[in-house]
């Protein structure tokens, strides 16, 4: 049954990263899946899924079964971090304070929000040449700046907007991508594609990495997006419902990638691809992934924007900034990102790919050890007076358990990765292959487990916590 708020919810969002108290608390937790299947029919993931047959050469039925196989095992974590956000009520970055520190949170904060400005960069340099590809007389340029104001627009006005705007996605993208497969499969221009590429373990690892990254790099604000909703619904009900969005959405254009570029010959373009084998409906198809690009977008400035907010009320910790001060916020982003996207190189995208891999690299330990101590520590039980006090109330300026195997846990992936700042000698010698990501959470789980456990003080401001709490 709809709650009061939800239809006395203003569609501008008044809060930034304060609580959300229960009488602003509205929507229902079927939005989740619509908002993250919806939000993953684009061409960046189409892009990427595309590598698995074009990089690593894989033949269609191998590229599939990794694909799958990393979507289902990233989509889990994603969906366990969704699933805090109507037990907390903030958004995710502000809350790992609880787990290292007020001032120990600064440095995952700093690299999450820097990973959103690069996803959204990236994408309205993605979404000015889709617009040029469909209307010839609108330059790259142009196009950058018309996505980006689009994706501001749908970011300031916030939580609600977005959610409506993809629950409407998700059912024209999701037609769009089935009457696109339709095509493509009754279209086929190749001989070889059932047969091109073959199963090789390297590019096979390389792909479900690329998969499982996709899901993981949804995680530092993915229950921005259900901290709206009654505390009172099912941590199930949220995990599993941001599950299947997330996983079915992110599959479906990652196949649909590799699909249009084994239909297509050898060397194209994935988005030329795309083009091609879709044929008559091939306009149709990049005028819905560019509405798509911009829609979608608005979560990467939404999220930098609170990340922003979330550093500088580190220090200024009484300011708890209204829809005016995001809406300030957002613009000088937009401004910023447009600037840098506008005069920059011609593979200004690939520059940004290679940051963000990078940059999941130290994300990676920080999922596991918020996911420990959310669920195997505290239990779901937080002060969030603490949380927002410049000290860090019960929880500390700094968590020195956390921050160990915060380090340890970026270590050891360092033999295991494949990314522009270091090729490990274990991925170099599987070809490339990145299972950094996989090391990462094996490692740093147990071991944050084991730290916190081991240290009193710690187990007493959990108590502490768990009392403020229930208070």
């Amino acid at each position: 049954m709809a709650t009061p708020a939800a239809f006395s919810a203003p569609l501008i969002e008044k809060h930034t990263i304060g609580y959300v108290p229960p009488e602003d608390r509205h929507g229902k937790v079927r939005d989740l899946f619509t908002l993250w299947f919806g939000g993953n029919i684009a061409p960046l993931p189409i892009v990427t899924g595309a590598l698995g047959v074009q990089l690593f050469h894989l033949n269609l039925l191998w590229g599939i079964v990794a694909i799958l196989v990393g979507h289902l095992v990233g989509g889990v974590l994603m969906a366990l971090h969704s699933a805090q956000g109507p037990q907390m009520g903030i958004p995710q970055m502000i809350q790992s304070r609880a787990q290292f520190g007020s001032l120990g949170a600064l440095l995952v904060v700093l690299i999450a929000g820097v990973m959103y400005i690069g996803f959204f960069a990236s994408n309205i340099v993605l979404a000015g040449k889709s617009l040029h590809g469909v209307v010839d007389s609108v330059p790259v340029p142009v196009g950058i700046v018309i996505g980006a104001v689009g994706s501001g627009i749908i970011g300031i006005i916030g939580y609600r907007f977005i959610h409506v705007l993809n629950r409407i996605g998700t059912w024209v993208l999701g037609i769009g991508i089935v009457v696109g497969f339709g095509y493509i499969f009754t279209h086929i221009q190749t001989d070889d594609f059932l047969t091109r590429g073959s199963f090789n373990l390297s590019g096979w690892l390389a792909t479900v990495s690329l998969a499982a990254l996709w899901q993981i790099a949804f995680a530092p604000y993915v229950s921005d997006y259900s901290r709206y909703l009654p505390a009172d619904v099912k941590v199930s009900s949220t995990f599993w419902t941001t599950y299947l969005g997330s996983a079915l959405g992110s599959s479906l254009a990652f196949i649909f990638g590799a699909v249009a570029v084994l239909a297509t010959p050898v060397g194209m373009d994935t988005m030329d691809a795309v083009k091609l084998a879709t044929g008559s409906i091939g306009p149709l198809m990049l005028v819905l992934f560019l509405l798509s690009v911009i829609s979608h977008n608005a979560l990467n400035l939404y999220g930098a924007v609170l990340s922003l907010i979330t550093l500088v009320q580190t220090f200024a910790y009484r300011w708890i900034p209204t829809a005016k001060s995001r809406a300030v916020i957002s613009i000088i982003v937009l401004l910023a990102c447009c600037f840098a996207a506008v005069g920059a190189s011609k593979d200004f995208i690939g520059h940004f790919v290679d940051m963000v891999l990078v940059l999941l690299v130290v994300l990676v330990p920080w999922t596991a050890i918020n996911l420990i101590d959310f669920y195997a520590i505290h239990k779901g039980q937080y002060d969030i007076q603490s949380i927002f006090q410049v000290d860090g109330g019960i929880y500390g300026r700094y968590n020195p358990q956390a921050l160990l195997a915060y380090a340890i846990g970026i270590a050891v992936q360092i033999p295991f990765m494949n990314t522009p700042l270091c090729v490990g000698p274990v991925s170099a010698h599987i070809n490339g292959a990145d299972l950094s990501w996989l090391v990462g959470l094996l490692v740093t789980s147990p071991l944050y487990f084991w730290l916190a456990n081991r240290d009193t003080s710690y187990r007493r401001r959990m108590m502490g916590g768990k009392l403020a709490s229930s208070l």
